[in-house]
């Protein structure tokens, strides 16, 4: 394990690493979860191993702290991890990012260009969200004020979210859980959406098939973006179709 002072409070980010050579890849879970949970088996496959392999926890969440006085929005978290991976002496790096990860992803790619030289999302957030009590994920963990959330809204959220995902969110700072959550609704201006499709670099997004047509799927290609539906699988799809999400992200990554 690595870590990085990444505040002036000296909060640390926190990271497995896997030598390797050639561009380093970074790695980067979702709202309530670990890196190493979500991408250890996929990070290891014969097909995509054998680079400097970062898999990183975001503030509040798995190995790494947990700052009470961190706002948790999008840029912020984006922020933290440039500060991170600039210690850690990565550039250009490939990063592999799911759910909440990839529009953290797409906020570092814009403001911090130096260190993103690809972005693979998987079924990732590139709207603002309307918070709905009851929903699953960040909508409904954003329906609840901030107050309501820590003082036992969060076990609305715990039985709704099941045995798996519990797992690694019961890791999670209530605080910063529902934080993350209020900024990953609220998106960014311009929107994650807007930002990645003004990108040059090579972007590729995964996204289940079994969801249907990704919304606004003809302006992510149009903008050069590669948009792959993934049989047999659903938003987790490293975990649910690890042979085909291997050889599409080696594809990506070699493309």
């Amino acid at each position: 394990m690595q870590d990085a002072v990444v505040t002036a409070a000296a909060d640390r980010i926190r990271w497995v690493e896997l030598p390797g050579s050639d561009a380093p890849r970074v790695y980067l879970h979702g709202l309530g979860a670990t890196a190493a949970a979500y991408f250890a088996e996929a990070a290891a496959h014969p097909l995509i191993a054998g680079h400097r392999t970062l898999l990183v926890d975001l503030l509040g969440h798995g190995l790494s702290d947990r700052p009470q006085d961190f706002d948790y929005s999008l840029e912020s978290h984006a922020g933290a991890l440039a500060t991170a991976l600039t210690g850690a002496g990565v550039t250009g790096a490939e990063v592999i990012a799911h759910s909440m990860g990839g529009a953290v992803a797409v906020v570092l790619a814009d403001r911090h260009p130096e260190l993103v030289s690809r972005l693979v999302l998987i079924d990732a957030n590139l709207d603002p969200l309307e918070p709905v009590r009851g929903a699953l994920g960040s909508r409904g963990i954003a329906a609840f004020s901030e107050a309501e959330f820590v003082e036992g809204g969060w076990e609305e959220v715990r039985d709704r979210a099941g045995a798996f995902w519990w797992a690694t969110m019961r890791l999670t700072d209530r605080t910063a859980l529902h934080r993350s959550a209020t900024g990953l609704a609220r998106g960014t201006i311009p929107t994650m959406r807007e930002l990645l499709t003004h990108m040059e670099i090579p972007r590729t997004f995964l996204c289940p098939e079994a969801d249907g047509p990704l919304p606004g799927e003809d302006g992510l290609r149009e903008a050069g973006v590669s948009v792959v539906a993934v049989a047999d699988c659903g938003h987790n799809i490293m975990l649910d179709a690890p042979e085909a999400f291997a050889s599409l992200v080696a594809a990506a990554l070699a493309a």
